[in-house]
């Protein structure tokens, strides 16, 4: 007996048919059988699904003879099924890798309950990727199982067949099927909820829910809709038989029934012309056959509910009507009050322009807006410790502001204080560009930091890269590049690649980078702190997992199955998985060993509690090797991102440590310790050799001292490799790391 019987109705979806039963053989759990079911679909997809069959012994093909829809479809799968558990899955969605193993650890973890919940995501056609938004509901702290009545507001998420795994004896002895029409979901899942003695949920995205641009059922302009009065008939028609769960749910479902109908009405396209009348008379039938005394909507959906309770479809034409007119004036007077705005604040700056510059004030940003952080973040440390006459303040997006330091005066994009510090400000420090509108006056430093050592190309590079130059404007590049007066830089290989691919006639400071000084001054406390705000457990071996952007994708590239890596690891190993900053998604929710960091302010303290880097191009490996720990390359996708971005040199060939090629060389690497061997040591010292010249723990000073006290002369010399003491690791504190000879030649390339 399988543990998962997966089931898919096939009706038209033969263009997504393929990527849906991959994803499903493609598990990394393997314990399952495939039933799909052909409802006789006029494409190709019986004969996919015969190709399938034919190739894979776990997978079973059903051919109806007549179309039946999908609930009924759904039936005939359930006939066949002799798993554990039912898992439902759309012909044309997909389920994300790992997802049937996190699903059955979490079964198991919670002594196999009645109904298990899981996230999805939305995939869009144009590919963006958006989690669904009431995923705080799933949250899997306190006890579990549970019933419905204990956490109610999980009948808030989208009530489908597919967000859930069913414990196949329970479906059979409540004898559960899927009824006939549209909307077959609502009688299926408010019962199947309703009646468990036993829910779970799952904090993980484990369905990417496909929202095609043509061909969704729902999405369809047919009478079809109005099946939904006869679906929620059946649910109360099971209310009726369960009277001890009427008296605390008819009110629930009653409201949940009449917002139901009003997302039908209102969206367009749906409900053929000619019929929304009768559509608002049908559902004014079931507000009054099933209200219940007392009940009403939420003050937010009062006057749709209004609009059904009167059931007037001239009334609810009027009233929309008065609102979209009422919403387009508000649109109107908000772009005017935008542009009057906008107006003022240039108007403004102008003014500010012809005031003296101060010379004691400092602005700093980073990342467009981001936190206080980066090489930027630790120049304005450096400067209120080195030169506290200078008076700061960082300009960050006001989510950020709480990680502006308490004596660092916060400044707000676009504001007034924006444009007069950009203005009247002597030192201007960024790591990217500030707003195109700055005007460099005579008597300004700017400084541009730059924001890591460049593996992939930069700036002029890019002009015959299409796919990561984008929509960049090379005449303003230029222009933003003339404004600089230092570039800072981490090593010679950098200085070369800043001085071709930004023409400019600035100075370049090699003195390292700010935001590594904190590698060398950290102390093993410093560590254990970190490590215990992140919740690392005492003794375990962390491994930081940050991939970089794929400029050759749209949506986030999710290449490892983690939850399958640490299974293979073991318990000691833990992973932080930290997603790119150009991404709002993470790369995988937190659970037991895994544990996402994507929003930690701080990618330098992740660094120190980490005893081991696992990366693909980021230029976080150059920055990770002045610790003097290991690092792993993950490159299963060079050669698509050497064609789509273009590199200055090829990473596989001059690694800081070992390179994996695909996953299962990765977790060989890991369990065989050939991460963390003389090999690797050998080549992360090479690396180091090359990139860390200049990362002594004293690069801010350096620029401080020559930038803005003005002392060029006797800055602090760079202390050799060999002199140097990173802050050690926490996790293998026990077995110390190999260390190579720090004064081996470095290899050439």
């Amino acid at each position: 007996m399988p543990r998962f019987s997966v089931i898919v109705p096939v009706y038209k979806v033969q263009a997504y048919l393929h990527a849906c039963l991959e994803s499903v053989l493609d598990q990394s759990f393997t314990d399952l059988e495939l039933i799909v079911v052909d409802d006789c679909s006029p494409d190709a997809c019986g004969a996919l699904i015969d190709e399938f069959a034919a190739r894979d012994n776990r997978v079973e093909a059903v051919h109806l003879q007549e179309n039946v829809g999908l609930g009924r479809a759904r039936n005939a799968g359930m006939e066949h099924a002799t798993g554990d558990y039912l898992v439902f899955l759309d012909g044309d969605d997909t389920l994300t890798p790992g997802a049937l193993h996190a699903i059955s650890y979490r079964l198991k973890e919670t002594d196999e309950p009645d109904v298990l919940v899981y996230d999805y995501a939305r995939t869009y056609w144009s590919g963006e990727t958006v989690r669904n938004q009431y995923a705080n509901l799933l949250d899997e702290d306190g006890d579990a199982p549970f019933r419905l009545t204990e956490r109610p507001s999980l009948l808030r998420l989208l009530m489908v067949a597919w967000n859930k795994a069913y414990r196949r004896e329970f479906i059979e002895r409540e004898r559960f099927v899927f009824p006939p029409g549209f909307y077959e979901d609502t009688p299926w899942t408010f019962p199947v909820m309703l009646s468990a003695d036993s829910i779970c949920t799952l904090d993980r995205v484990c369905l990417h829910y496909r929202q095609r641009r043509r061909g969704n059922i729902l999405n369809t302009t047919s009478r079809k809709h109005f099946d939904i009065f006869d679906q929620y008939d059946r649910v109360f028609a099971f209310l009726d038989e369960h009277p001890g769960l009427a008296a605390s749910w008819r009110p629930v479902l009653f409201r949940r029934m009449i917002d139901h109908f009003s997302t039908v009405f209102t969206k367009r396209d749906r409900l053929p012309r000619g019929t929304r009348a009768d559509f608002l008379r049908k559902a004014r039938s079931h507000y009054r056959r099933y209200r219940v005394p007392g009940s009403r909507g939420k003050p937010g959906s009062r006057l749709r509910h209004a609009l059904v309770r009167m059931g007037s479809h001239r009334t609810y034409r009027t009233l929309w009507t008065a609102l979209r007119l009422r919403t387009r004036a508000r649109r109107y007077a908000a772009t005017a009050g935008r542009r009057a705005r906008g107006a003022a604040l240039q108007l403004h700056y102008r003014i500010q322009l012809r005031l003296p510059v101060r010379a004691d004030r400092a602005v700093f940003s980073s990342y467009w807006g981001r936190g206080h952080g980066c090489n930027p973040g630790a120049l304005e440390a450096a400067v209120r410790e080195h030169a506290p006459h200078i008076r700061t303040a960082w300009i960050a997006e006001p989510r950020h502001h709480h990680a502006v330091p308490t004596g660092t005066r916060k400044i707000r994009p676009g504001t007034a204080a924006y444009w007069t510090a950009l203005a009247r400000s002597k030192y201007l420090v960024n790591n990217v560009d500030f707003d195109r509108r700055l005007v460099k006056r005579r008597g300004q430093v700017m400084i541009q930091t730059q924001h890591g050592t460049p593996l992939k190309l930069m700036g002029l590079d890019l002009q015959d890269r299409p796919a990561a130059a984008r929509d960049t404007d090379f005449a303003t590049l230029l222009k933003n590049a003339d404004k600089w007066d230092y570039v800072l830089s981490a090593n010679r290989h950098s200085t070369l690649v800043w001085e071709r691919v930004f023409p400019a006639s600035y100075t370049t400071l090699e003195y390292g980078y700010p935001r590594n000084d904190i590698y060398q001054r950290a102390t093993s406390a410093d560590v254990a702190r970190q490590r215990e705000l992140i919740g690392i457990p005492q003794g375990a071996v962390a491994i930081l997992y940050a991939p970089t952007h794929r400029d050759y994708r749209r949506s986030q590239l999710r290449a490892l199955d983690l939850e399958r890596v640490l299974r293979a690891l073991g318990p000691r190993f833990v992973i932080l998985t930290r997603a790119h900053h150009s991404y709002e998604a993470p790369l995988a929710s937190s659970s037991g060993r895994l544990i996402d960091v994507s929003d930690h302010p701080s990618v330098e303290s992740l660094c120190l509690a980490s005893d081991a880097l696992v990366t693909d191009y980021s230029s976080l490996m150059f920055d990770y090797a002045n610790l003097d720990r290991p690092v792993v390359l993950h490159a299963d996708d060079w050669e698509a991102y050497e064609a789509a971005r273009g590199t200055y040199f090829d990473v596989r060939d001059f690694p800081p440590g070992a390179v994996a090629r695909s996953e299962d060389e990765l977790t060989d690497i890991f369990a065989t310790g050939h991460w963390r061997g003389s090999r690797s040591a050998q080549l992360r010292t090479a690396f180091r050799n090359r990139f860390c010249v200049y990362d002594d723990g004293r690069a801010a000073e350096r620029v401080v001292r020559h930038v803005v006290l003005g002392e060029p002369g006797g800055l602090p010399s760079v202390a050799p490799l060999a002199e140097r003491h990173p802050a050690p690791a926490a996790g293998v504190a026990d077995e110390p790391l190999p260390r190579a000879d720090v004064s081996e030649p470095t290899p050439r390339f």
